[in-house]
């Protein structure tokens, strides 16, 4: 028998502001984005903001139609960083085995160290109050015999709480709840089992698995392990990384961009950006995707293979310009554009060198690219900049590698 814990801290985001600030704990609180800068949506909300029906993503606008005594707060994403790795820190004194889910959420396996689910849930209830004593945050925990029931039990019951979920009451407990409980199953995938039928956990598990299959493909089988508690994926040890599917930037800059020369400065400044992240980790990419996104929300996707892996920003640069040369006509402004590396393999991994190639300048180049790297972690990233940049300081006046949190890589990724 396996014994999986999963810590879910409430309202994360919101209750870090409000432990900073006071002032504000006993009202309505929303962590947004900027709407000055067109990001104004809502990333989190704590307790009292929830009794409003408050959304995650919603505009700030709806939010203050729904709540006109919200309190609005920027996101300081240091902060949520700092008190993610304390969380852990509380979490590693009772396994080694902790899997992140977010910056907010962890999978712990005690598999090993306890023997039944009492113990299992006394060591939930203890990560509880010392997360509540220590940090001055609440969590809720679920635990189970699996990360999928762990996780929906971290979900069943909300703040400050614990739930078991057993190989005896999963039945009672997980089965009637709707769908879209189970991870996985977002609006699209819930509006195709509706279309059969299907409205609750317990209907996924008793739904014939070829149906399943024939609606939804592979992860109609997926969904069917879950739903019958299936499910025996490991708890990944403290500090495990793989070879992530892709890293990406994007932005919506504070005024549309009206032609190619605004274009060309926001690309250096997110082609700059996912280069020096793929240097970090030590990788080197096969394919170029941007994103663009007109001023009528119209989206195009386009990517390009390159002839070899490369992590040069010139080359990646270059090659996100002529996707976007290539497939967009500038019928209307672009309101936002993304470049996402893929395709990856280690730096260090042996290449085949090309006679049409300049080897030596491409060397020069990958060593120009570390110096720069150098610089800009010491004195930030606007530090050294390509002087085309500085034409239009409020489109190049951005740094997505510092001022965006990399969550980790979700369950299916």
């Amino acid at each position: 028998m396996r014994f999986i814990l999963h810590s879910d801290c409430n309202g994360f985001f919101a209750s870090v502001e409000c432990l900073h600030n006071p002032e504000i704990r006993n009202k309505p609180v929303a962590v947004c984005g900027d709407a000055d800068k067109r990001h104004g949506i809502v990333l989190a909300k704590n307790e009292l903001a929830k009794k409003y029906k408050i959304q995650t993503g919603e505009a700030v606008w709806q939010a203050k139609e729904k709540c006109p005594e919200l309190v609005t707060v920027t996101p300081h994403y240091d902060r949520y960083l700092r008190f993610s790795k304390m969380a852990t820190r509380i979490y590693s004194d009772y396994s080694d085995h902790i899997e992140p889910f977010g910056l907010d959420e962890a999978w712990i396996e005690l598999t090993g160290s306890v023997t039944d689910f009492k113990q299992a849930e006394n060591i939930a209830h203890e990560i509880r109050q010392r997360v509540k004593l220590e940090l001055g945050i609440t969590v809720s925990v679920g635990v189970s015999f699996n990360k999928i029931f762990a996780k929906l039990g971290s979900d069943y019951k909300k703040p400050d709480a614990v739930t078991v979920i057993t190989p005896d009451n999963y039945k009672n407990v997980v089965h009637p709840l709707p769908s879209d409980c189970l991870l996985g199953v977002g609006k699209a995938t819930r509006k195709k089992l509706l279309n059969i039928g299907v409205k609750t956990i317990g209907d996924i598990a008793h739904t014939p698995r070829e149906l399943l299959h024939s609606h939804l493909g592979k992860f109609g089988d997926t969904l069917y392990a879950f739903a019958n508690g299936y499910d025996t994926s490991p708890v990944k040890p403290l500090g495990y990384s793989r070879l992530p599917k892709s890293i990406g930037n994007s932005t919506t800059p504070s005024r549309n961009m009206e032609n190619l020369d605004d274009v060309k400065i926001v690309l250096g400044v997110l082609t700059d950006s996912v280069c020096r992240r793929a240097r970090e980790q030590g990788l080197a990419a096969k394919t170029v995707t941007v994103n663009i996104r007109d001023e009528d929300l119209f989206i195009i996707n386009r990517q390009l293979t390159l002839n070899r892996h490369s992590n040069l920003t010139s080359e990646i640069n270059a090659a996100a310009l002529a996707v976007f040369d290539e497939n967009y006509q500038w019928r209307k402004p672009i309101r936002s554009i993304g470049v996402t590396l893929s395709d990856f393999v280690r730096d260090f991994a042996p290449v085949q060198t090309s006679l049409f190639v300049n080897e030596v300048k491409r060397e020069q180049k990958t060593q120009l690219d570390k110096s720069l790297d150098s610089l800009k972690k010491r004195f930030g990233a606007f530090c050294v900049r390509p002087a085309f940049m500085l034409k239009d300081r409020e489109l190049s006046g951005f740094s997505p590698k510092e001022e965006n949190i990399v969550h980790p890589v979700g369950y299916f990724g």
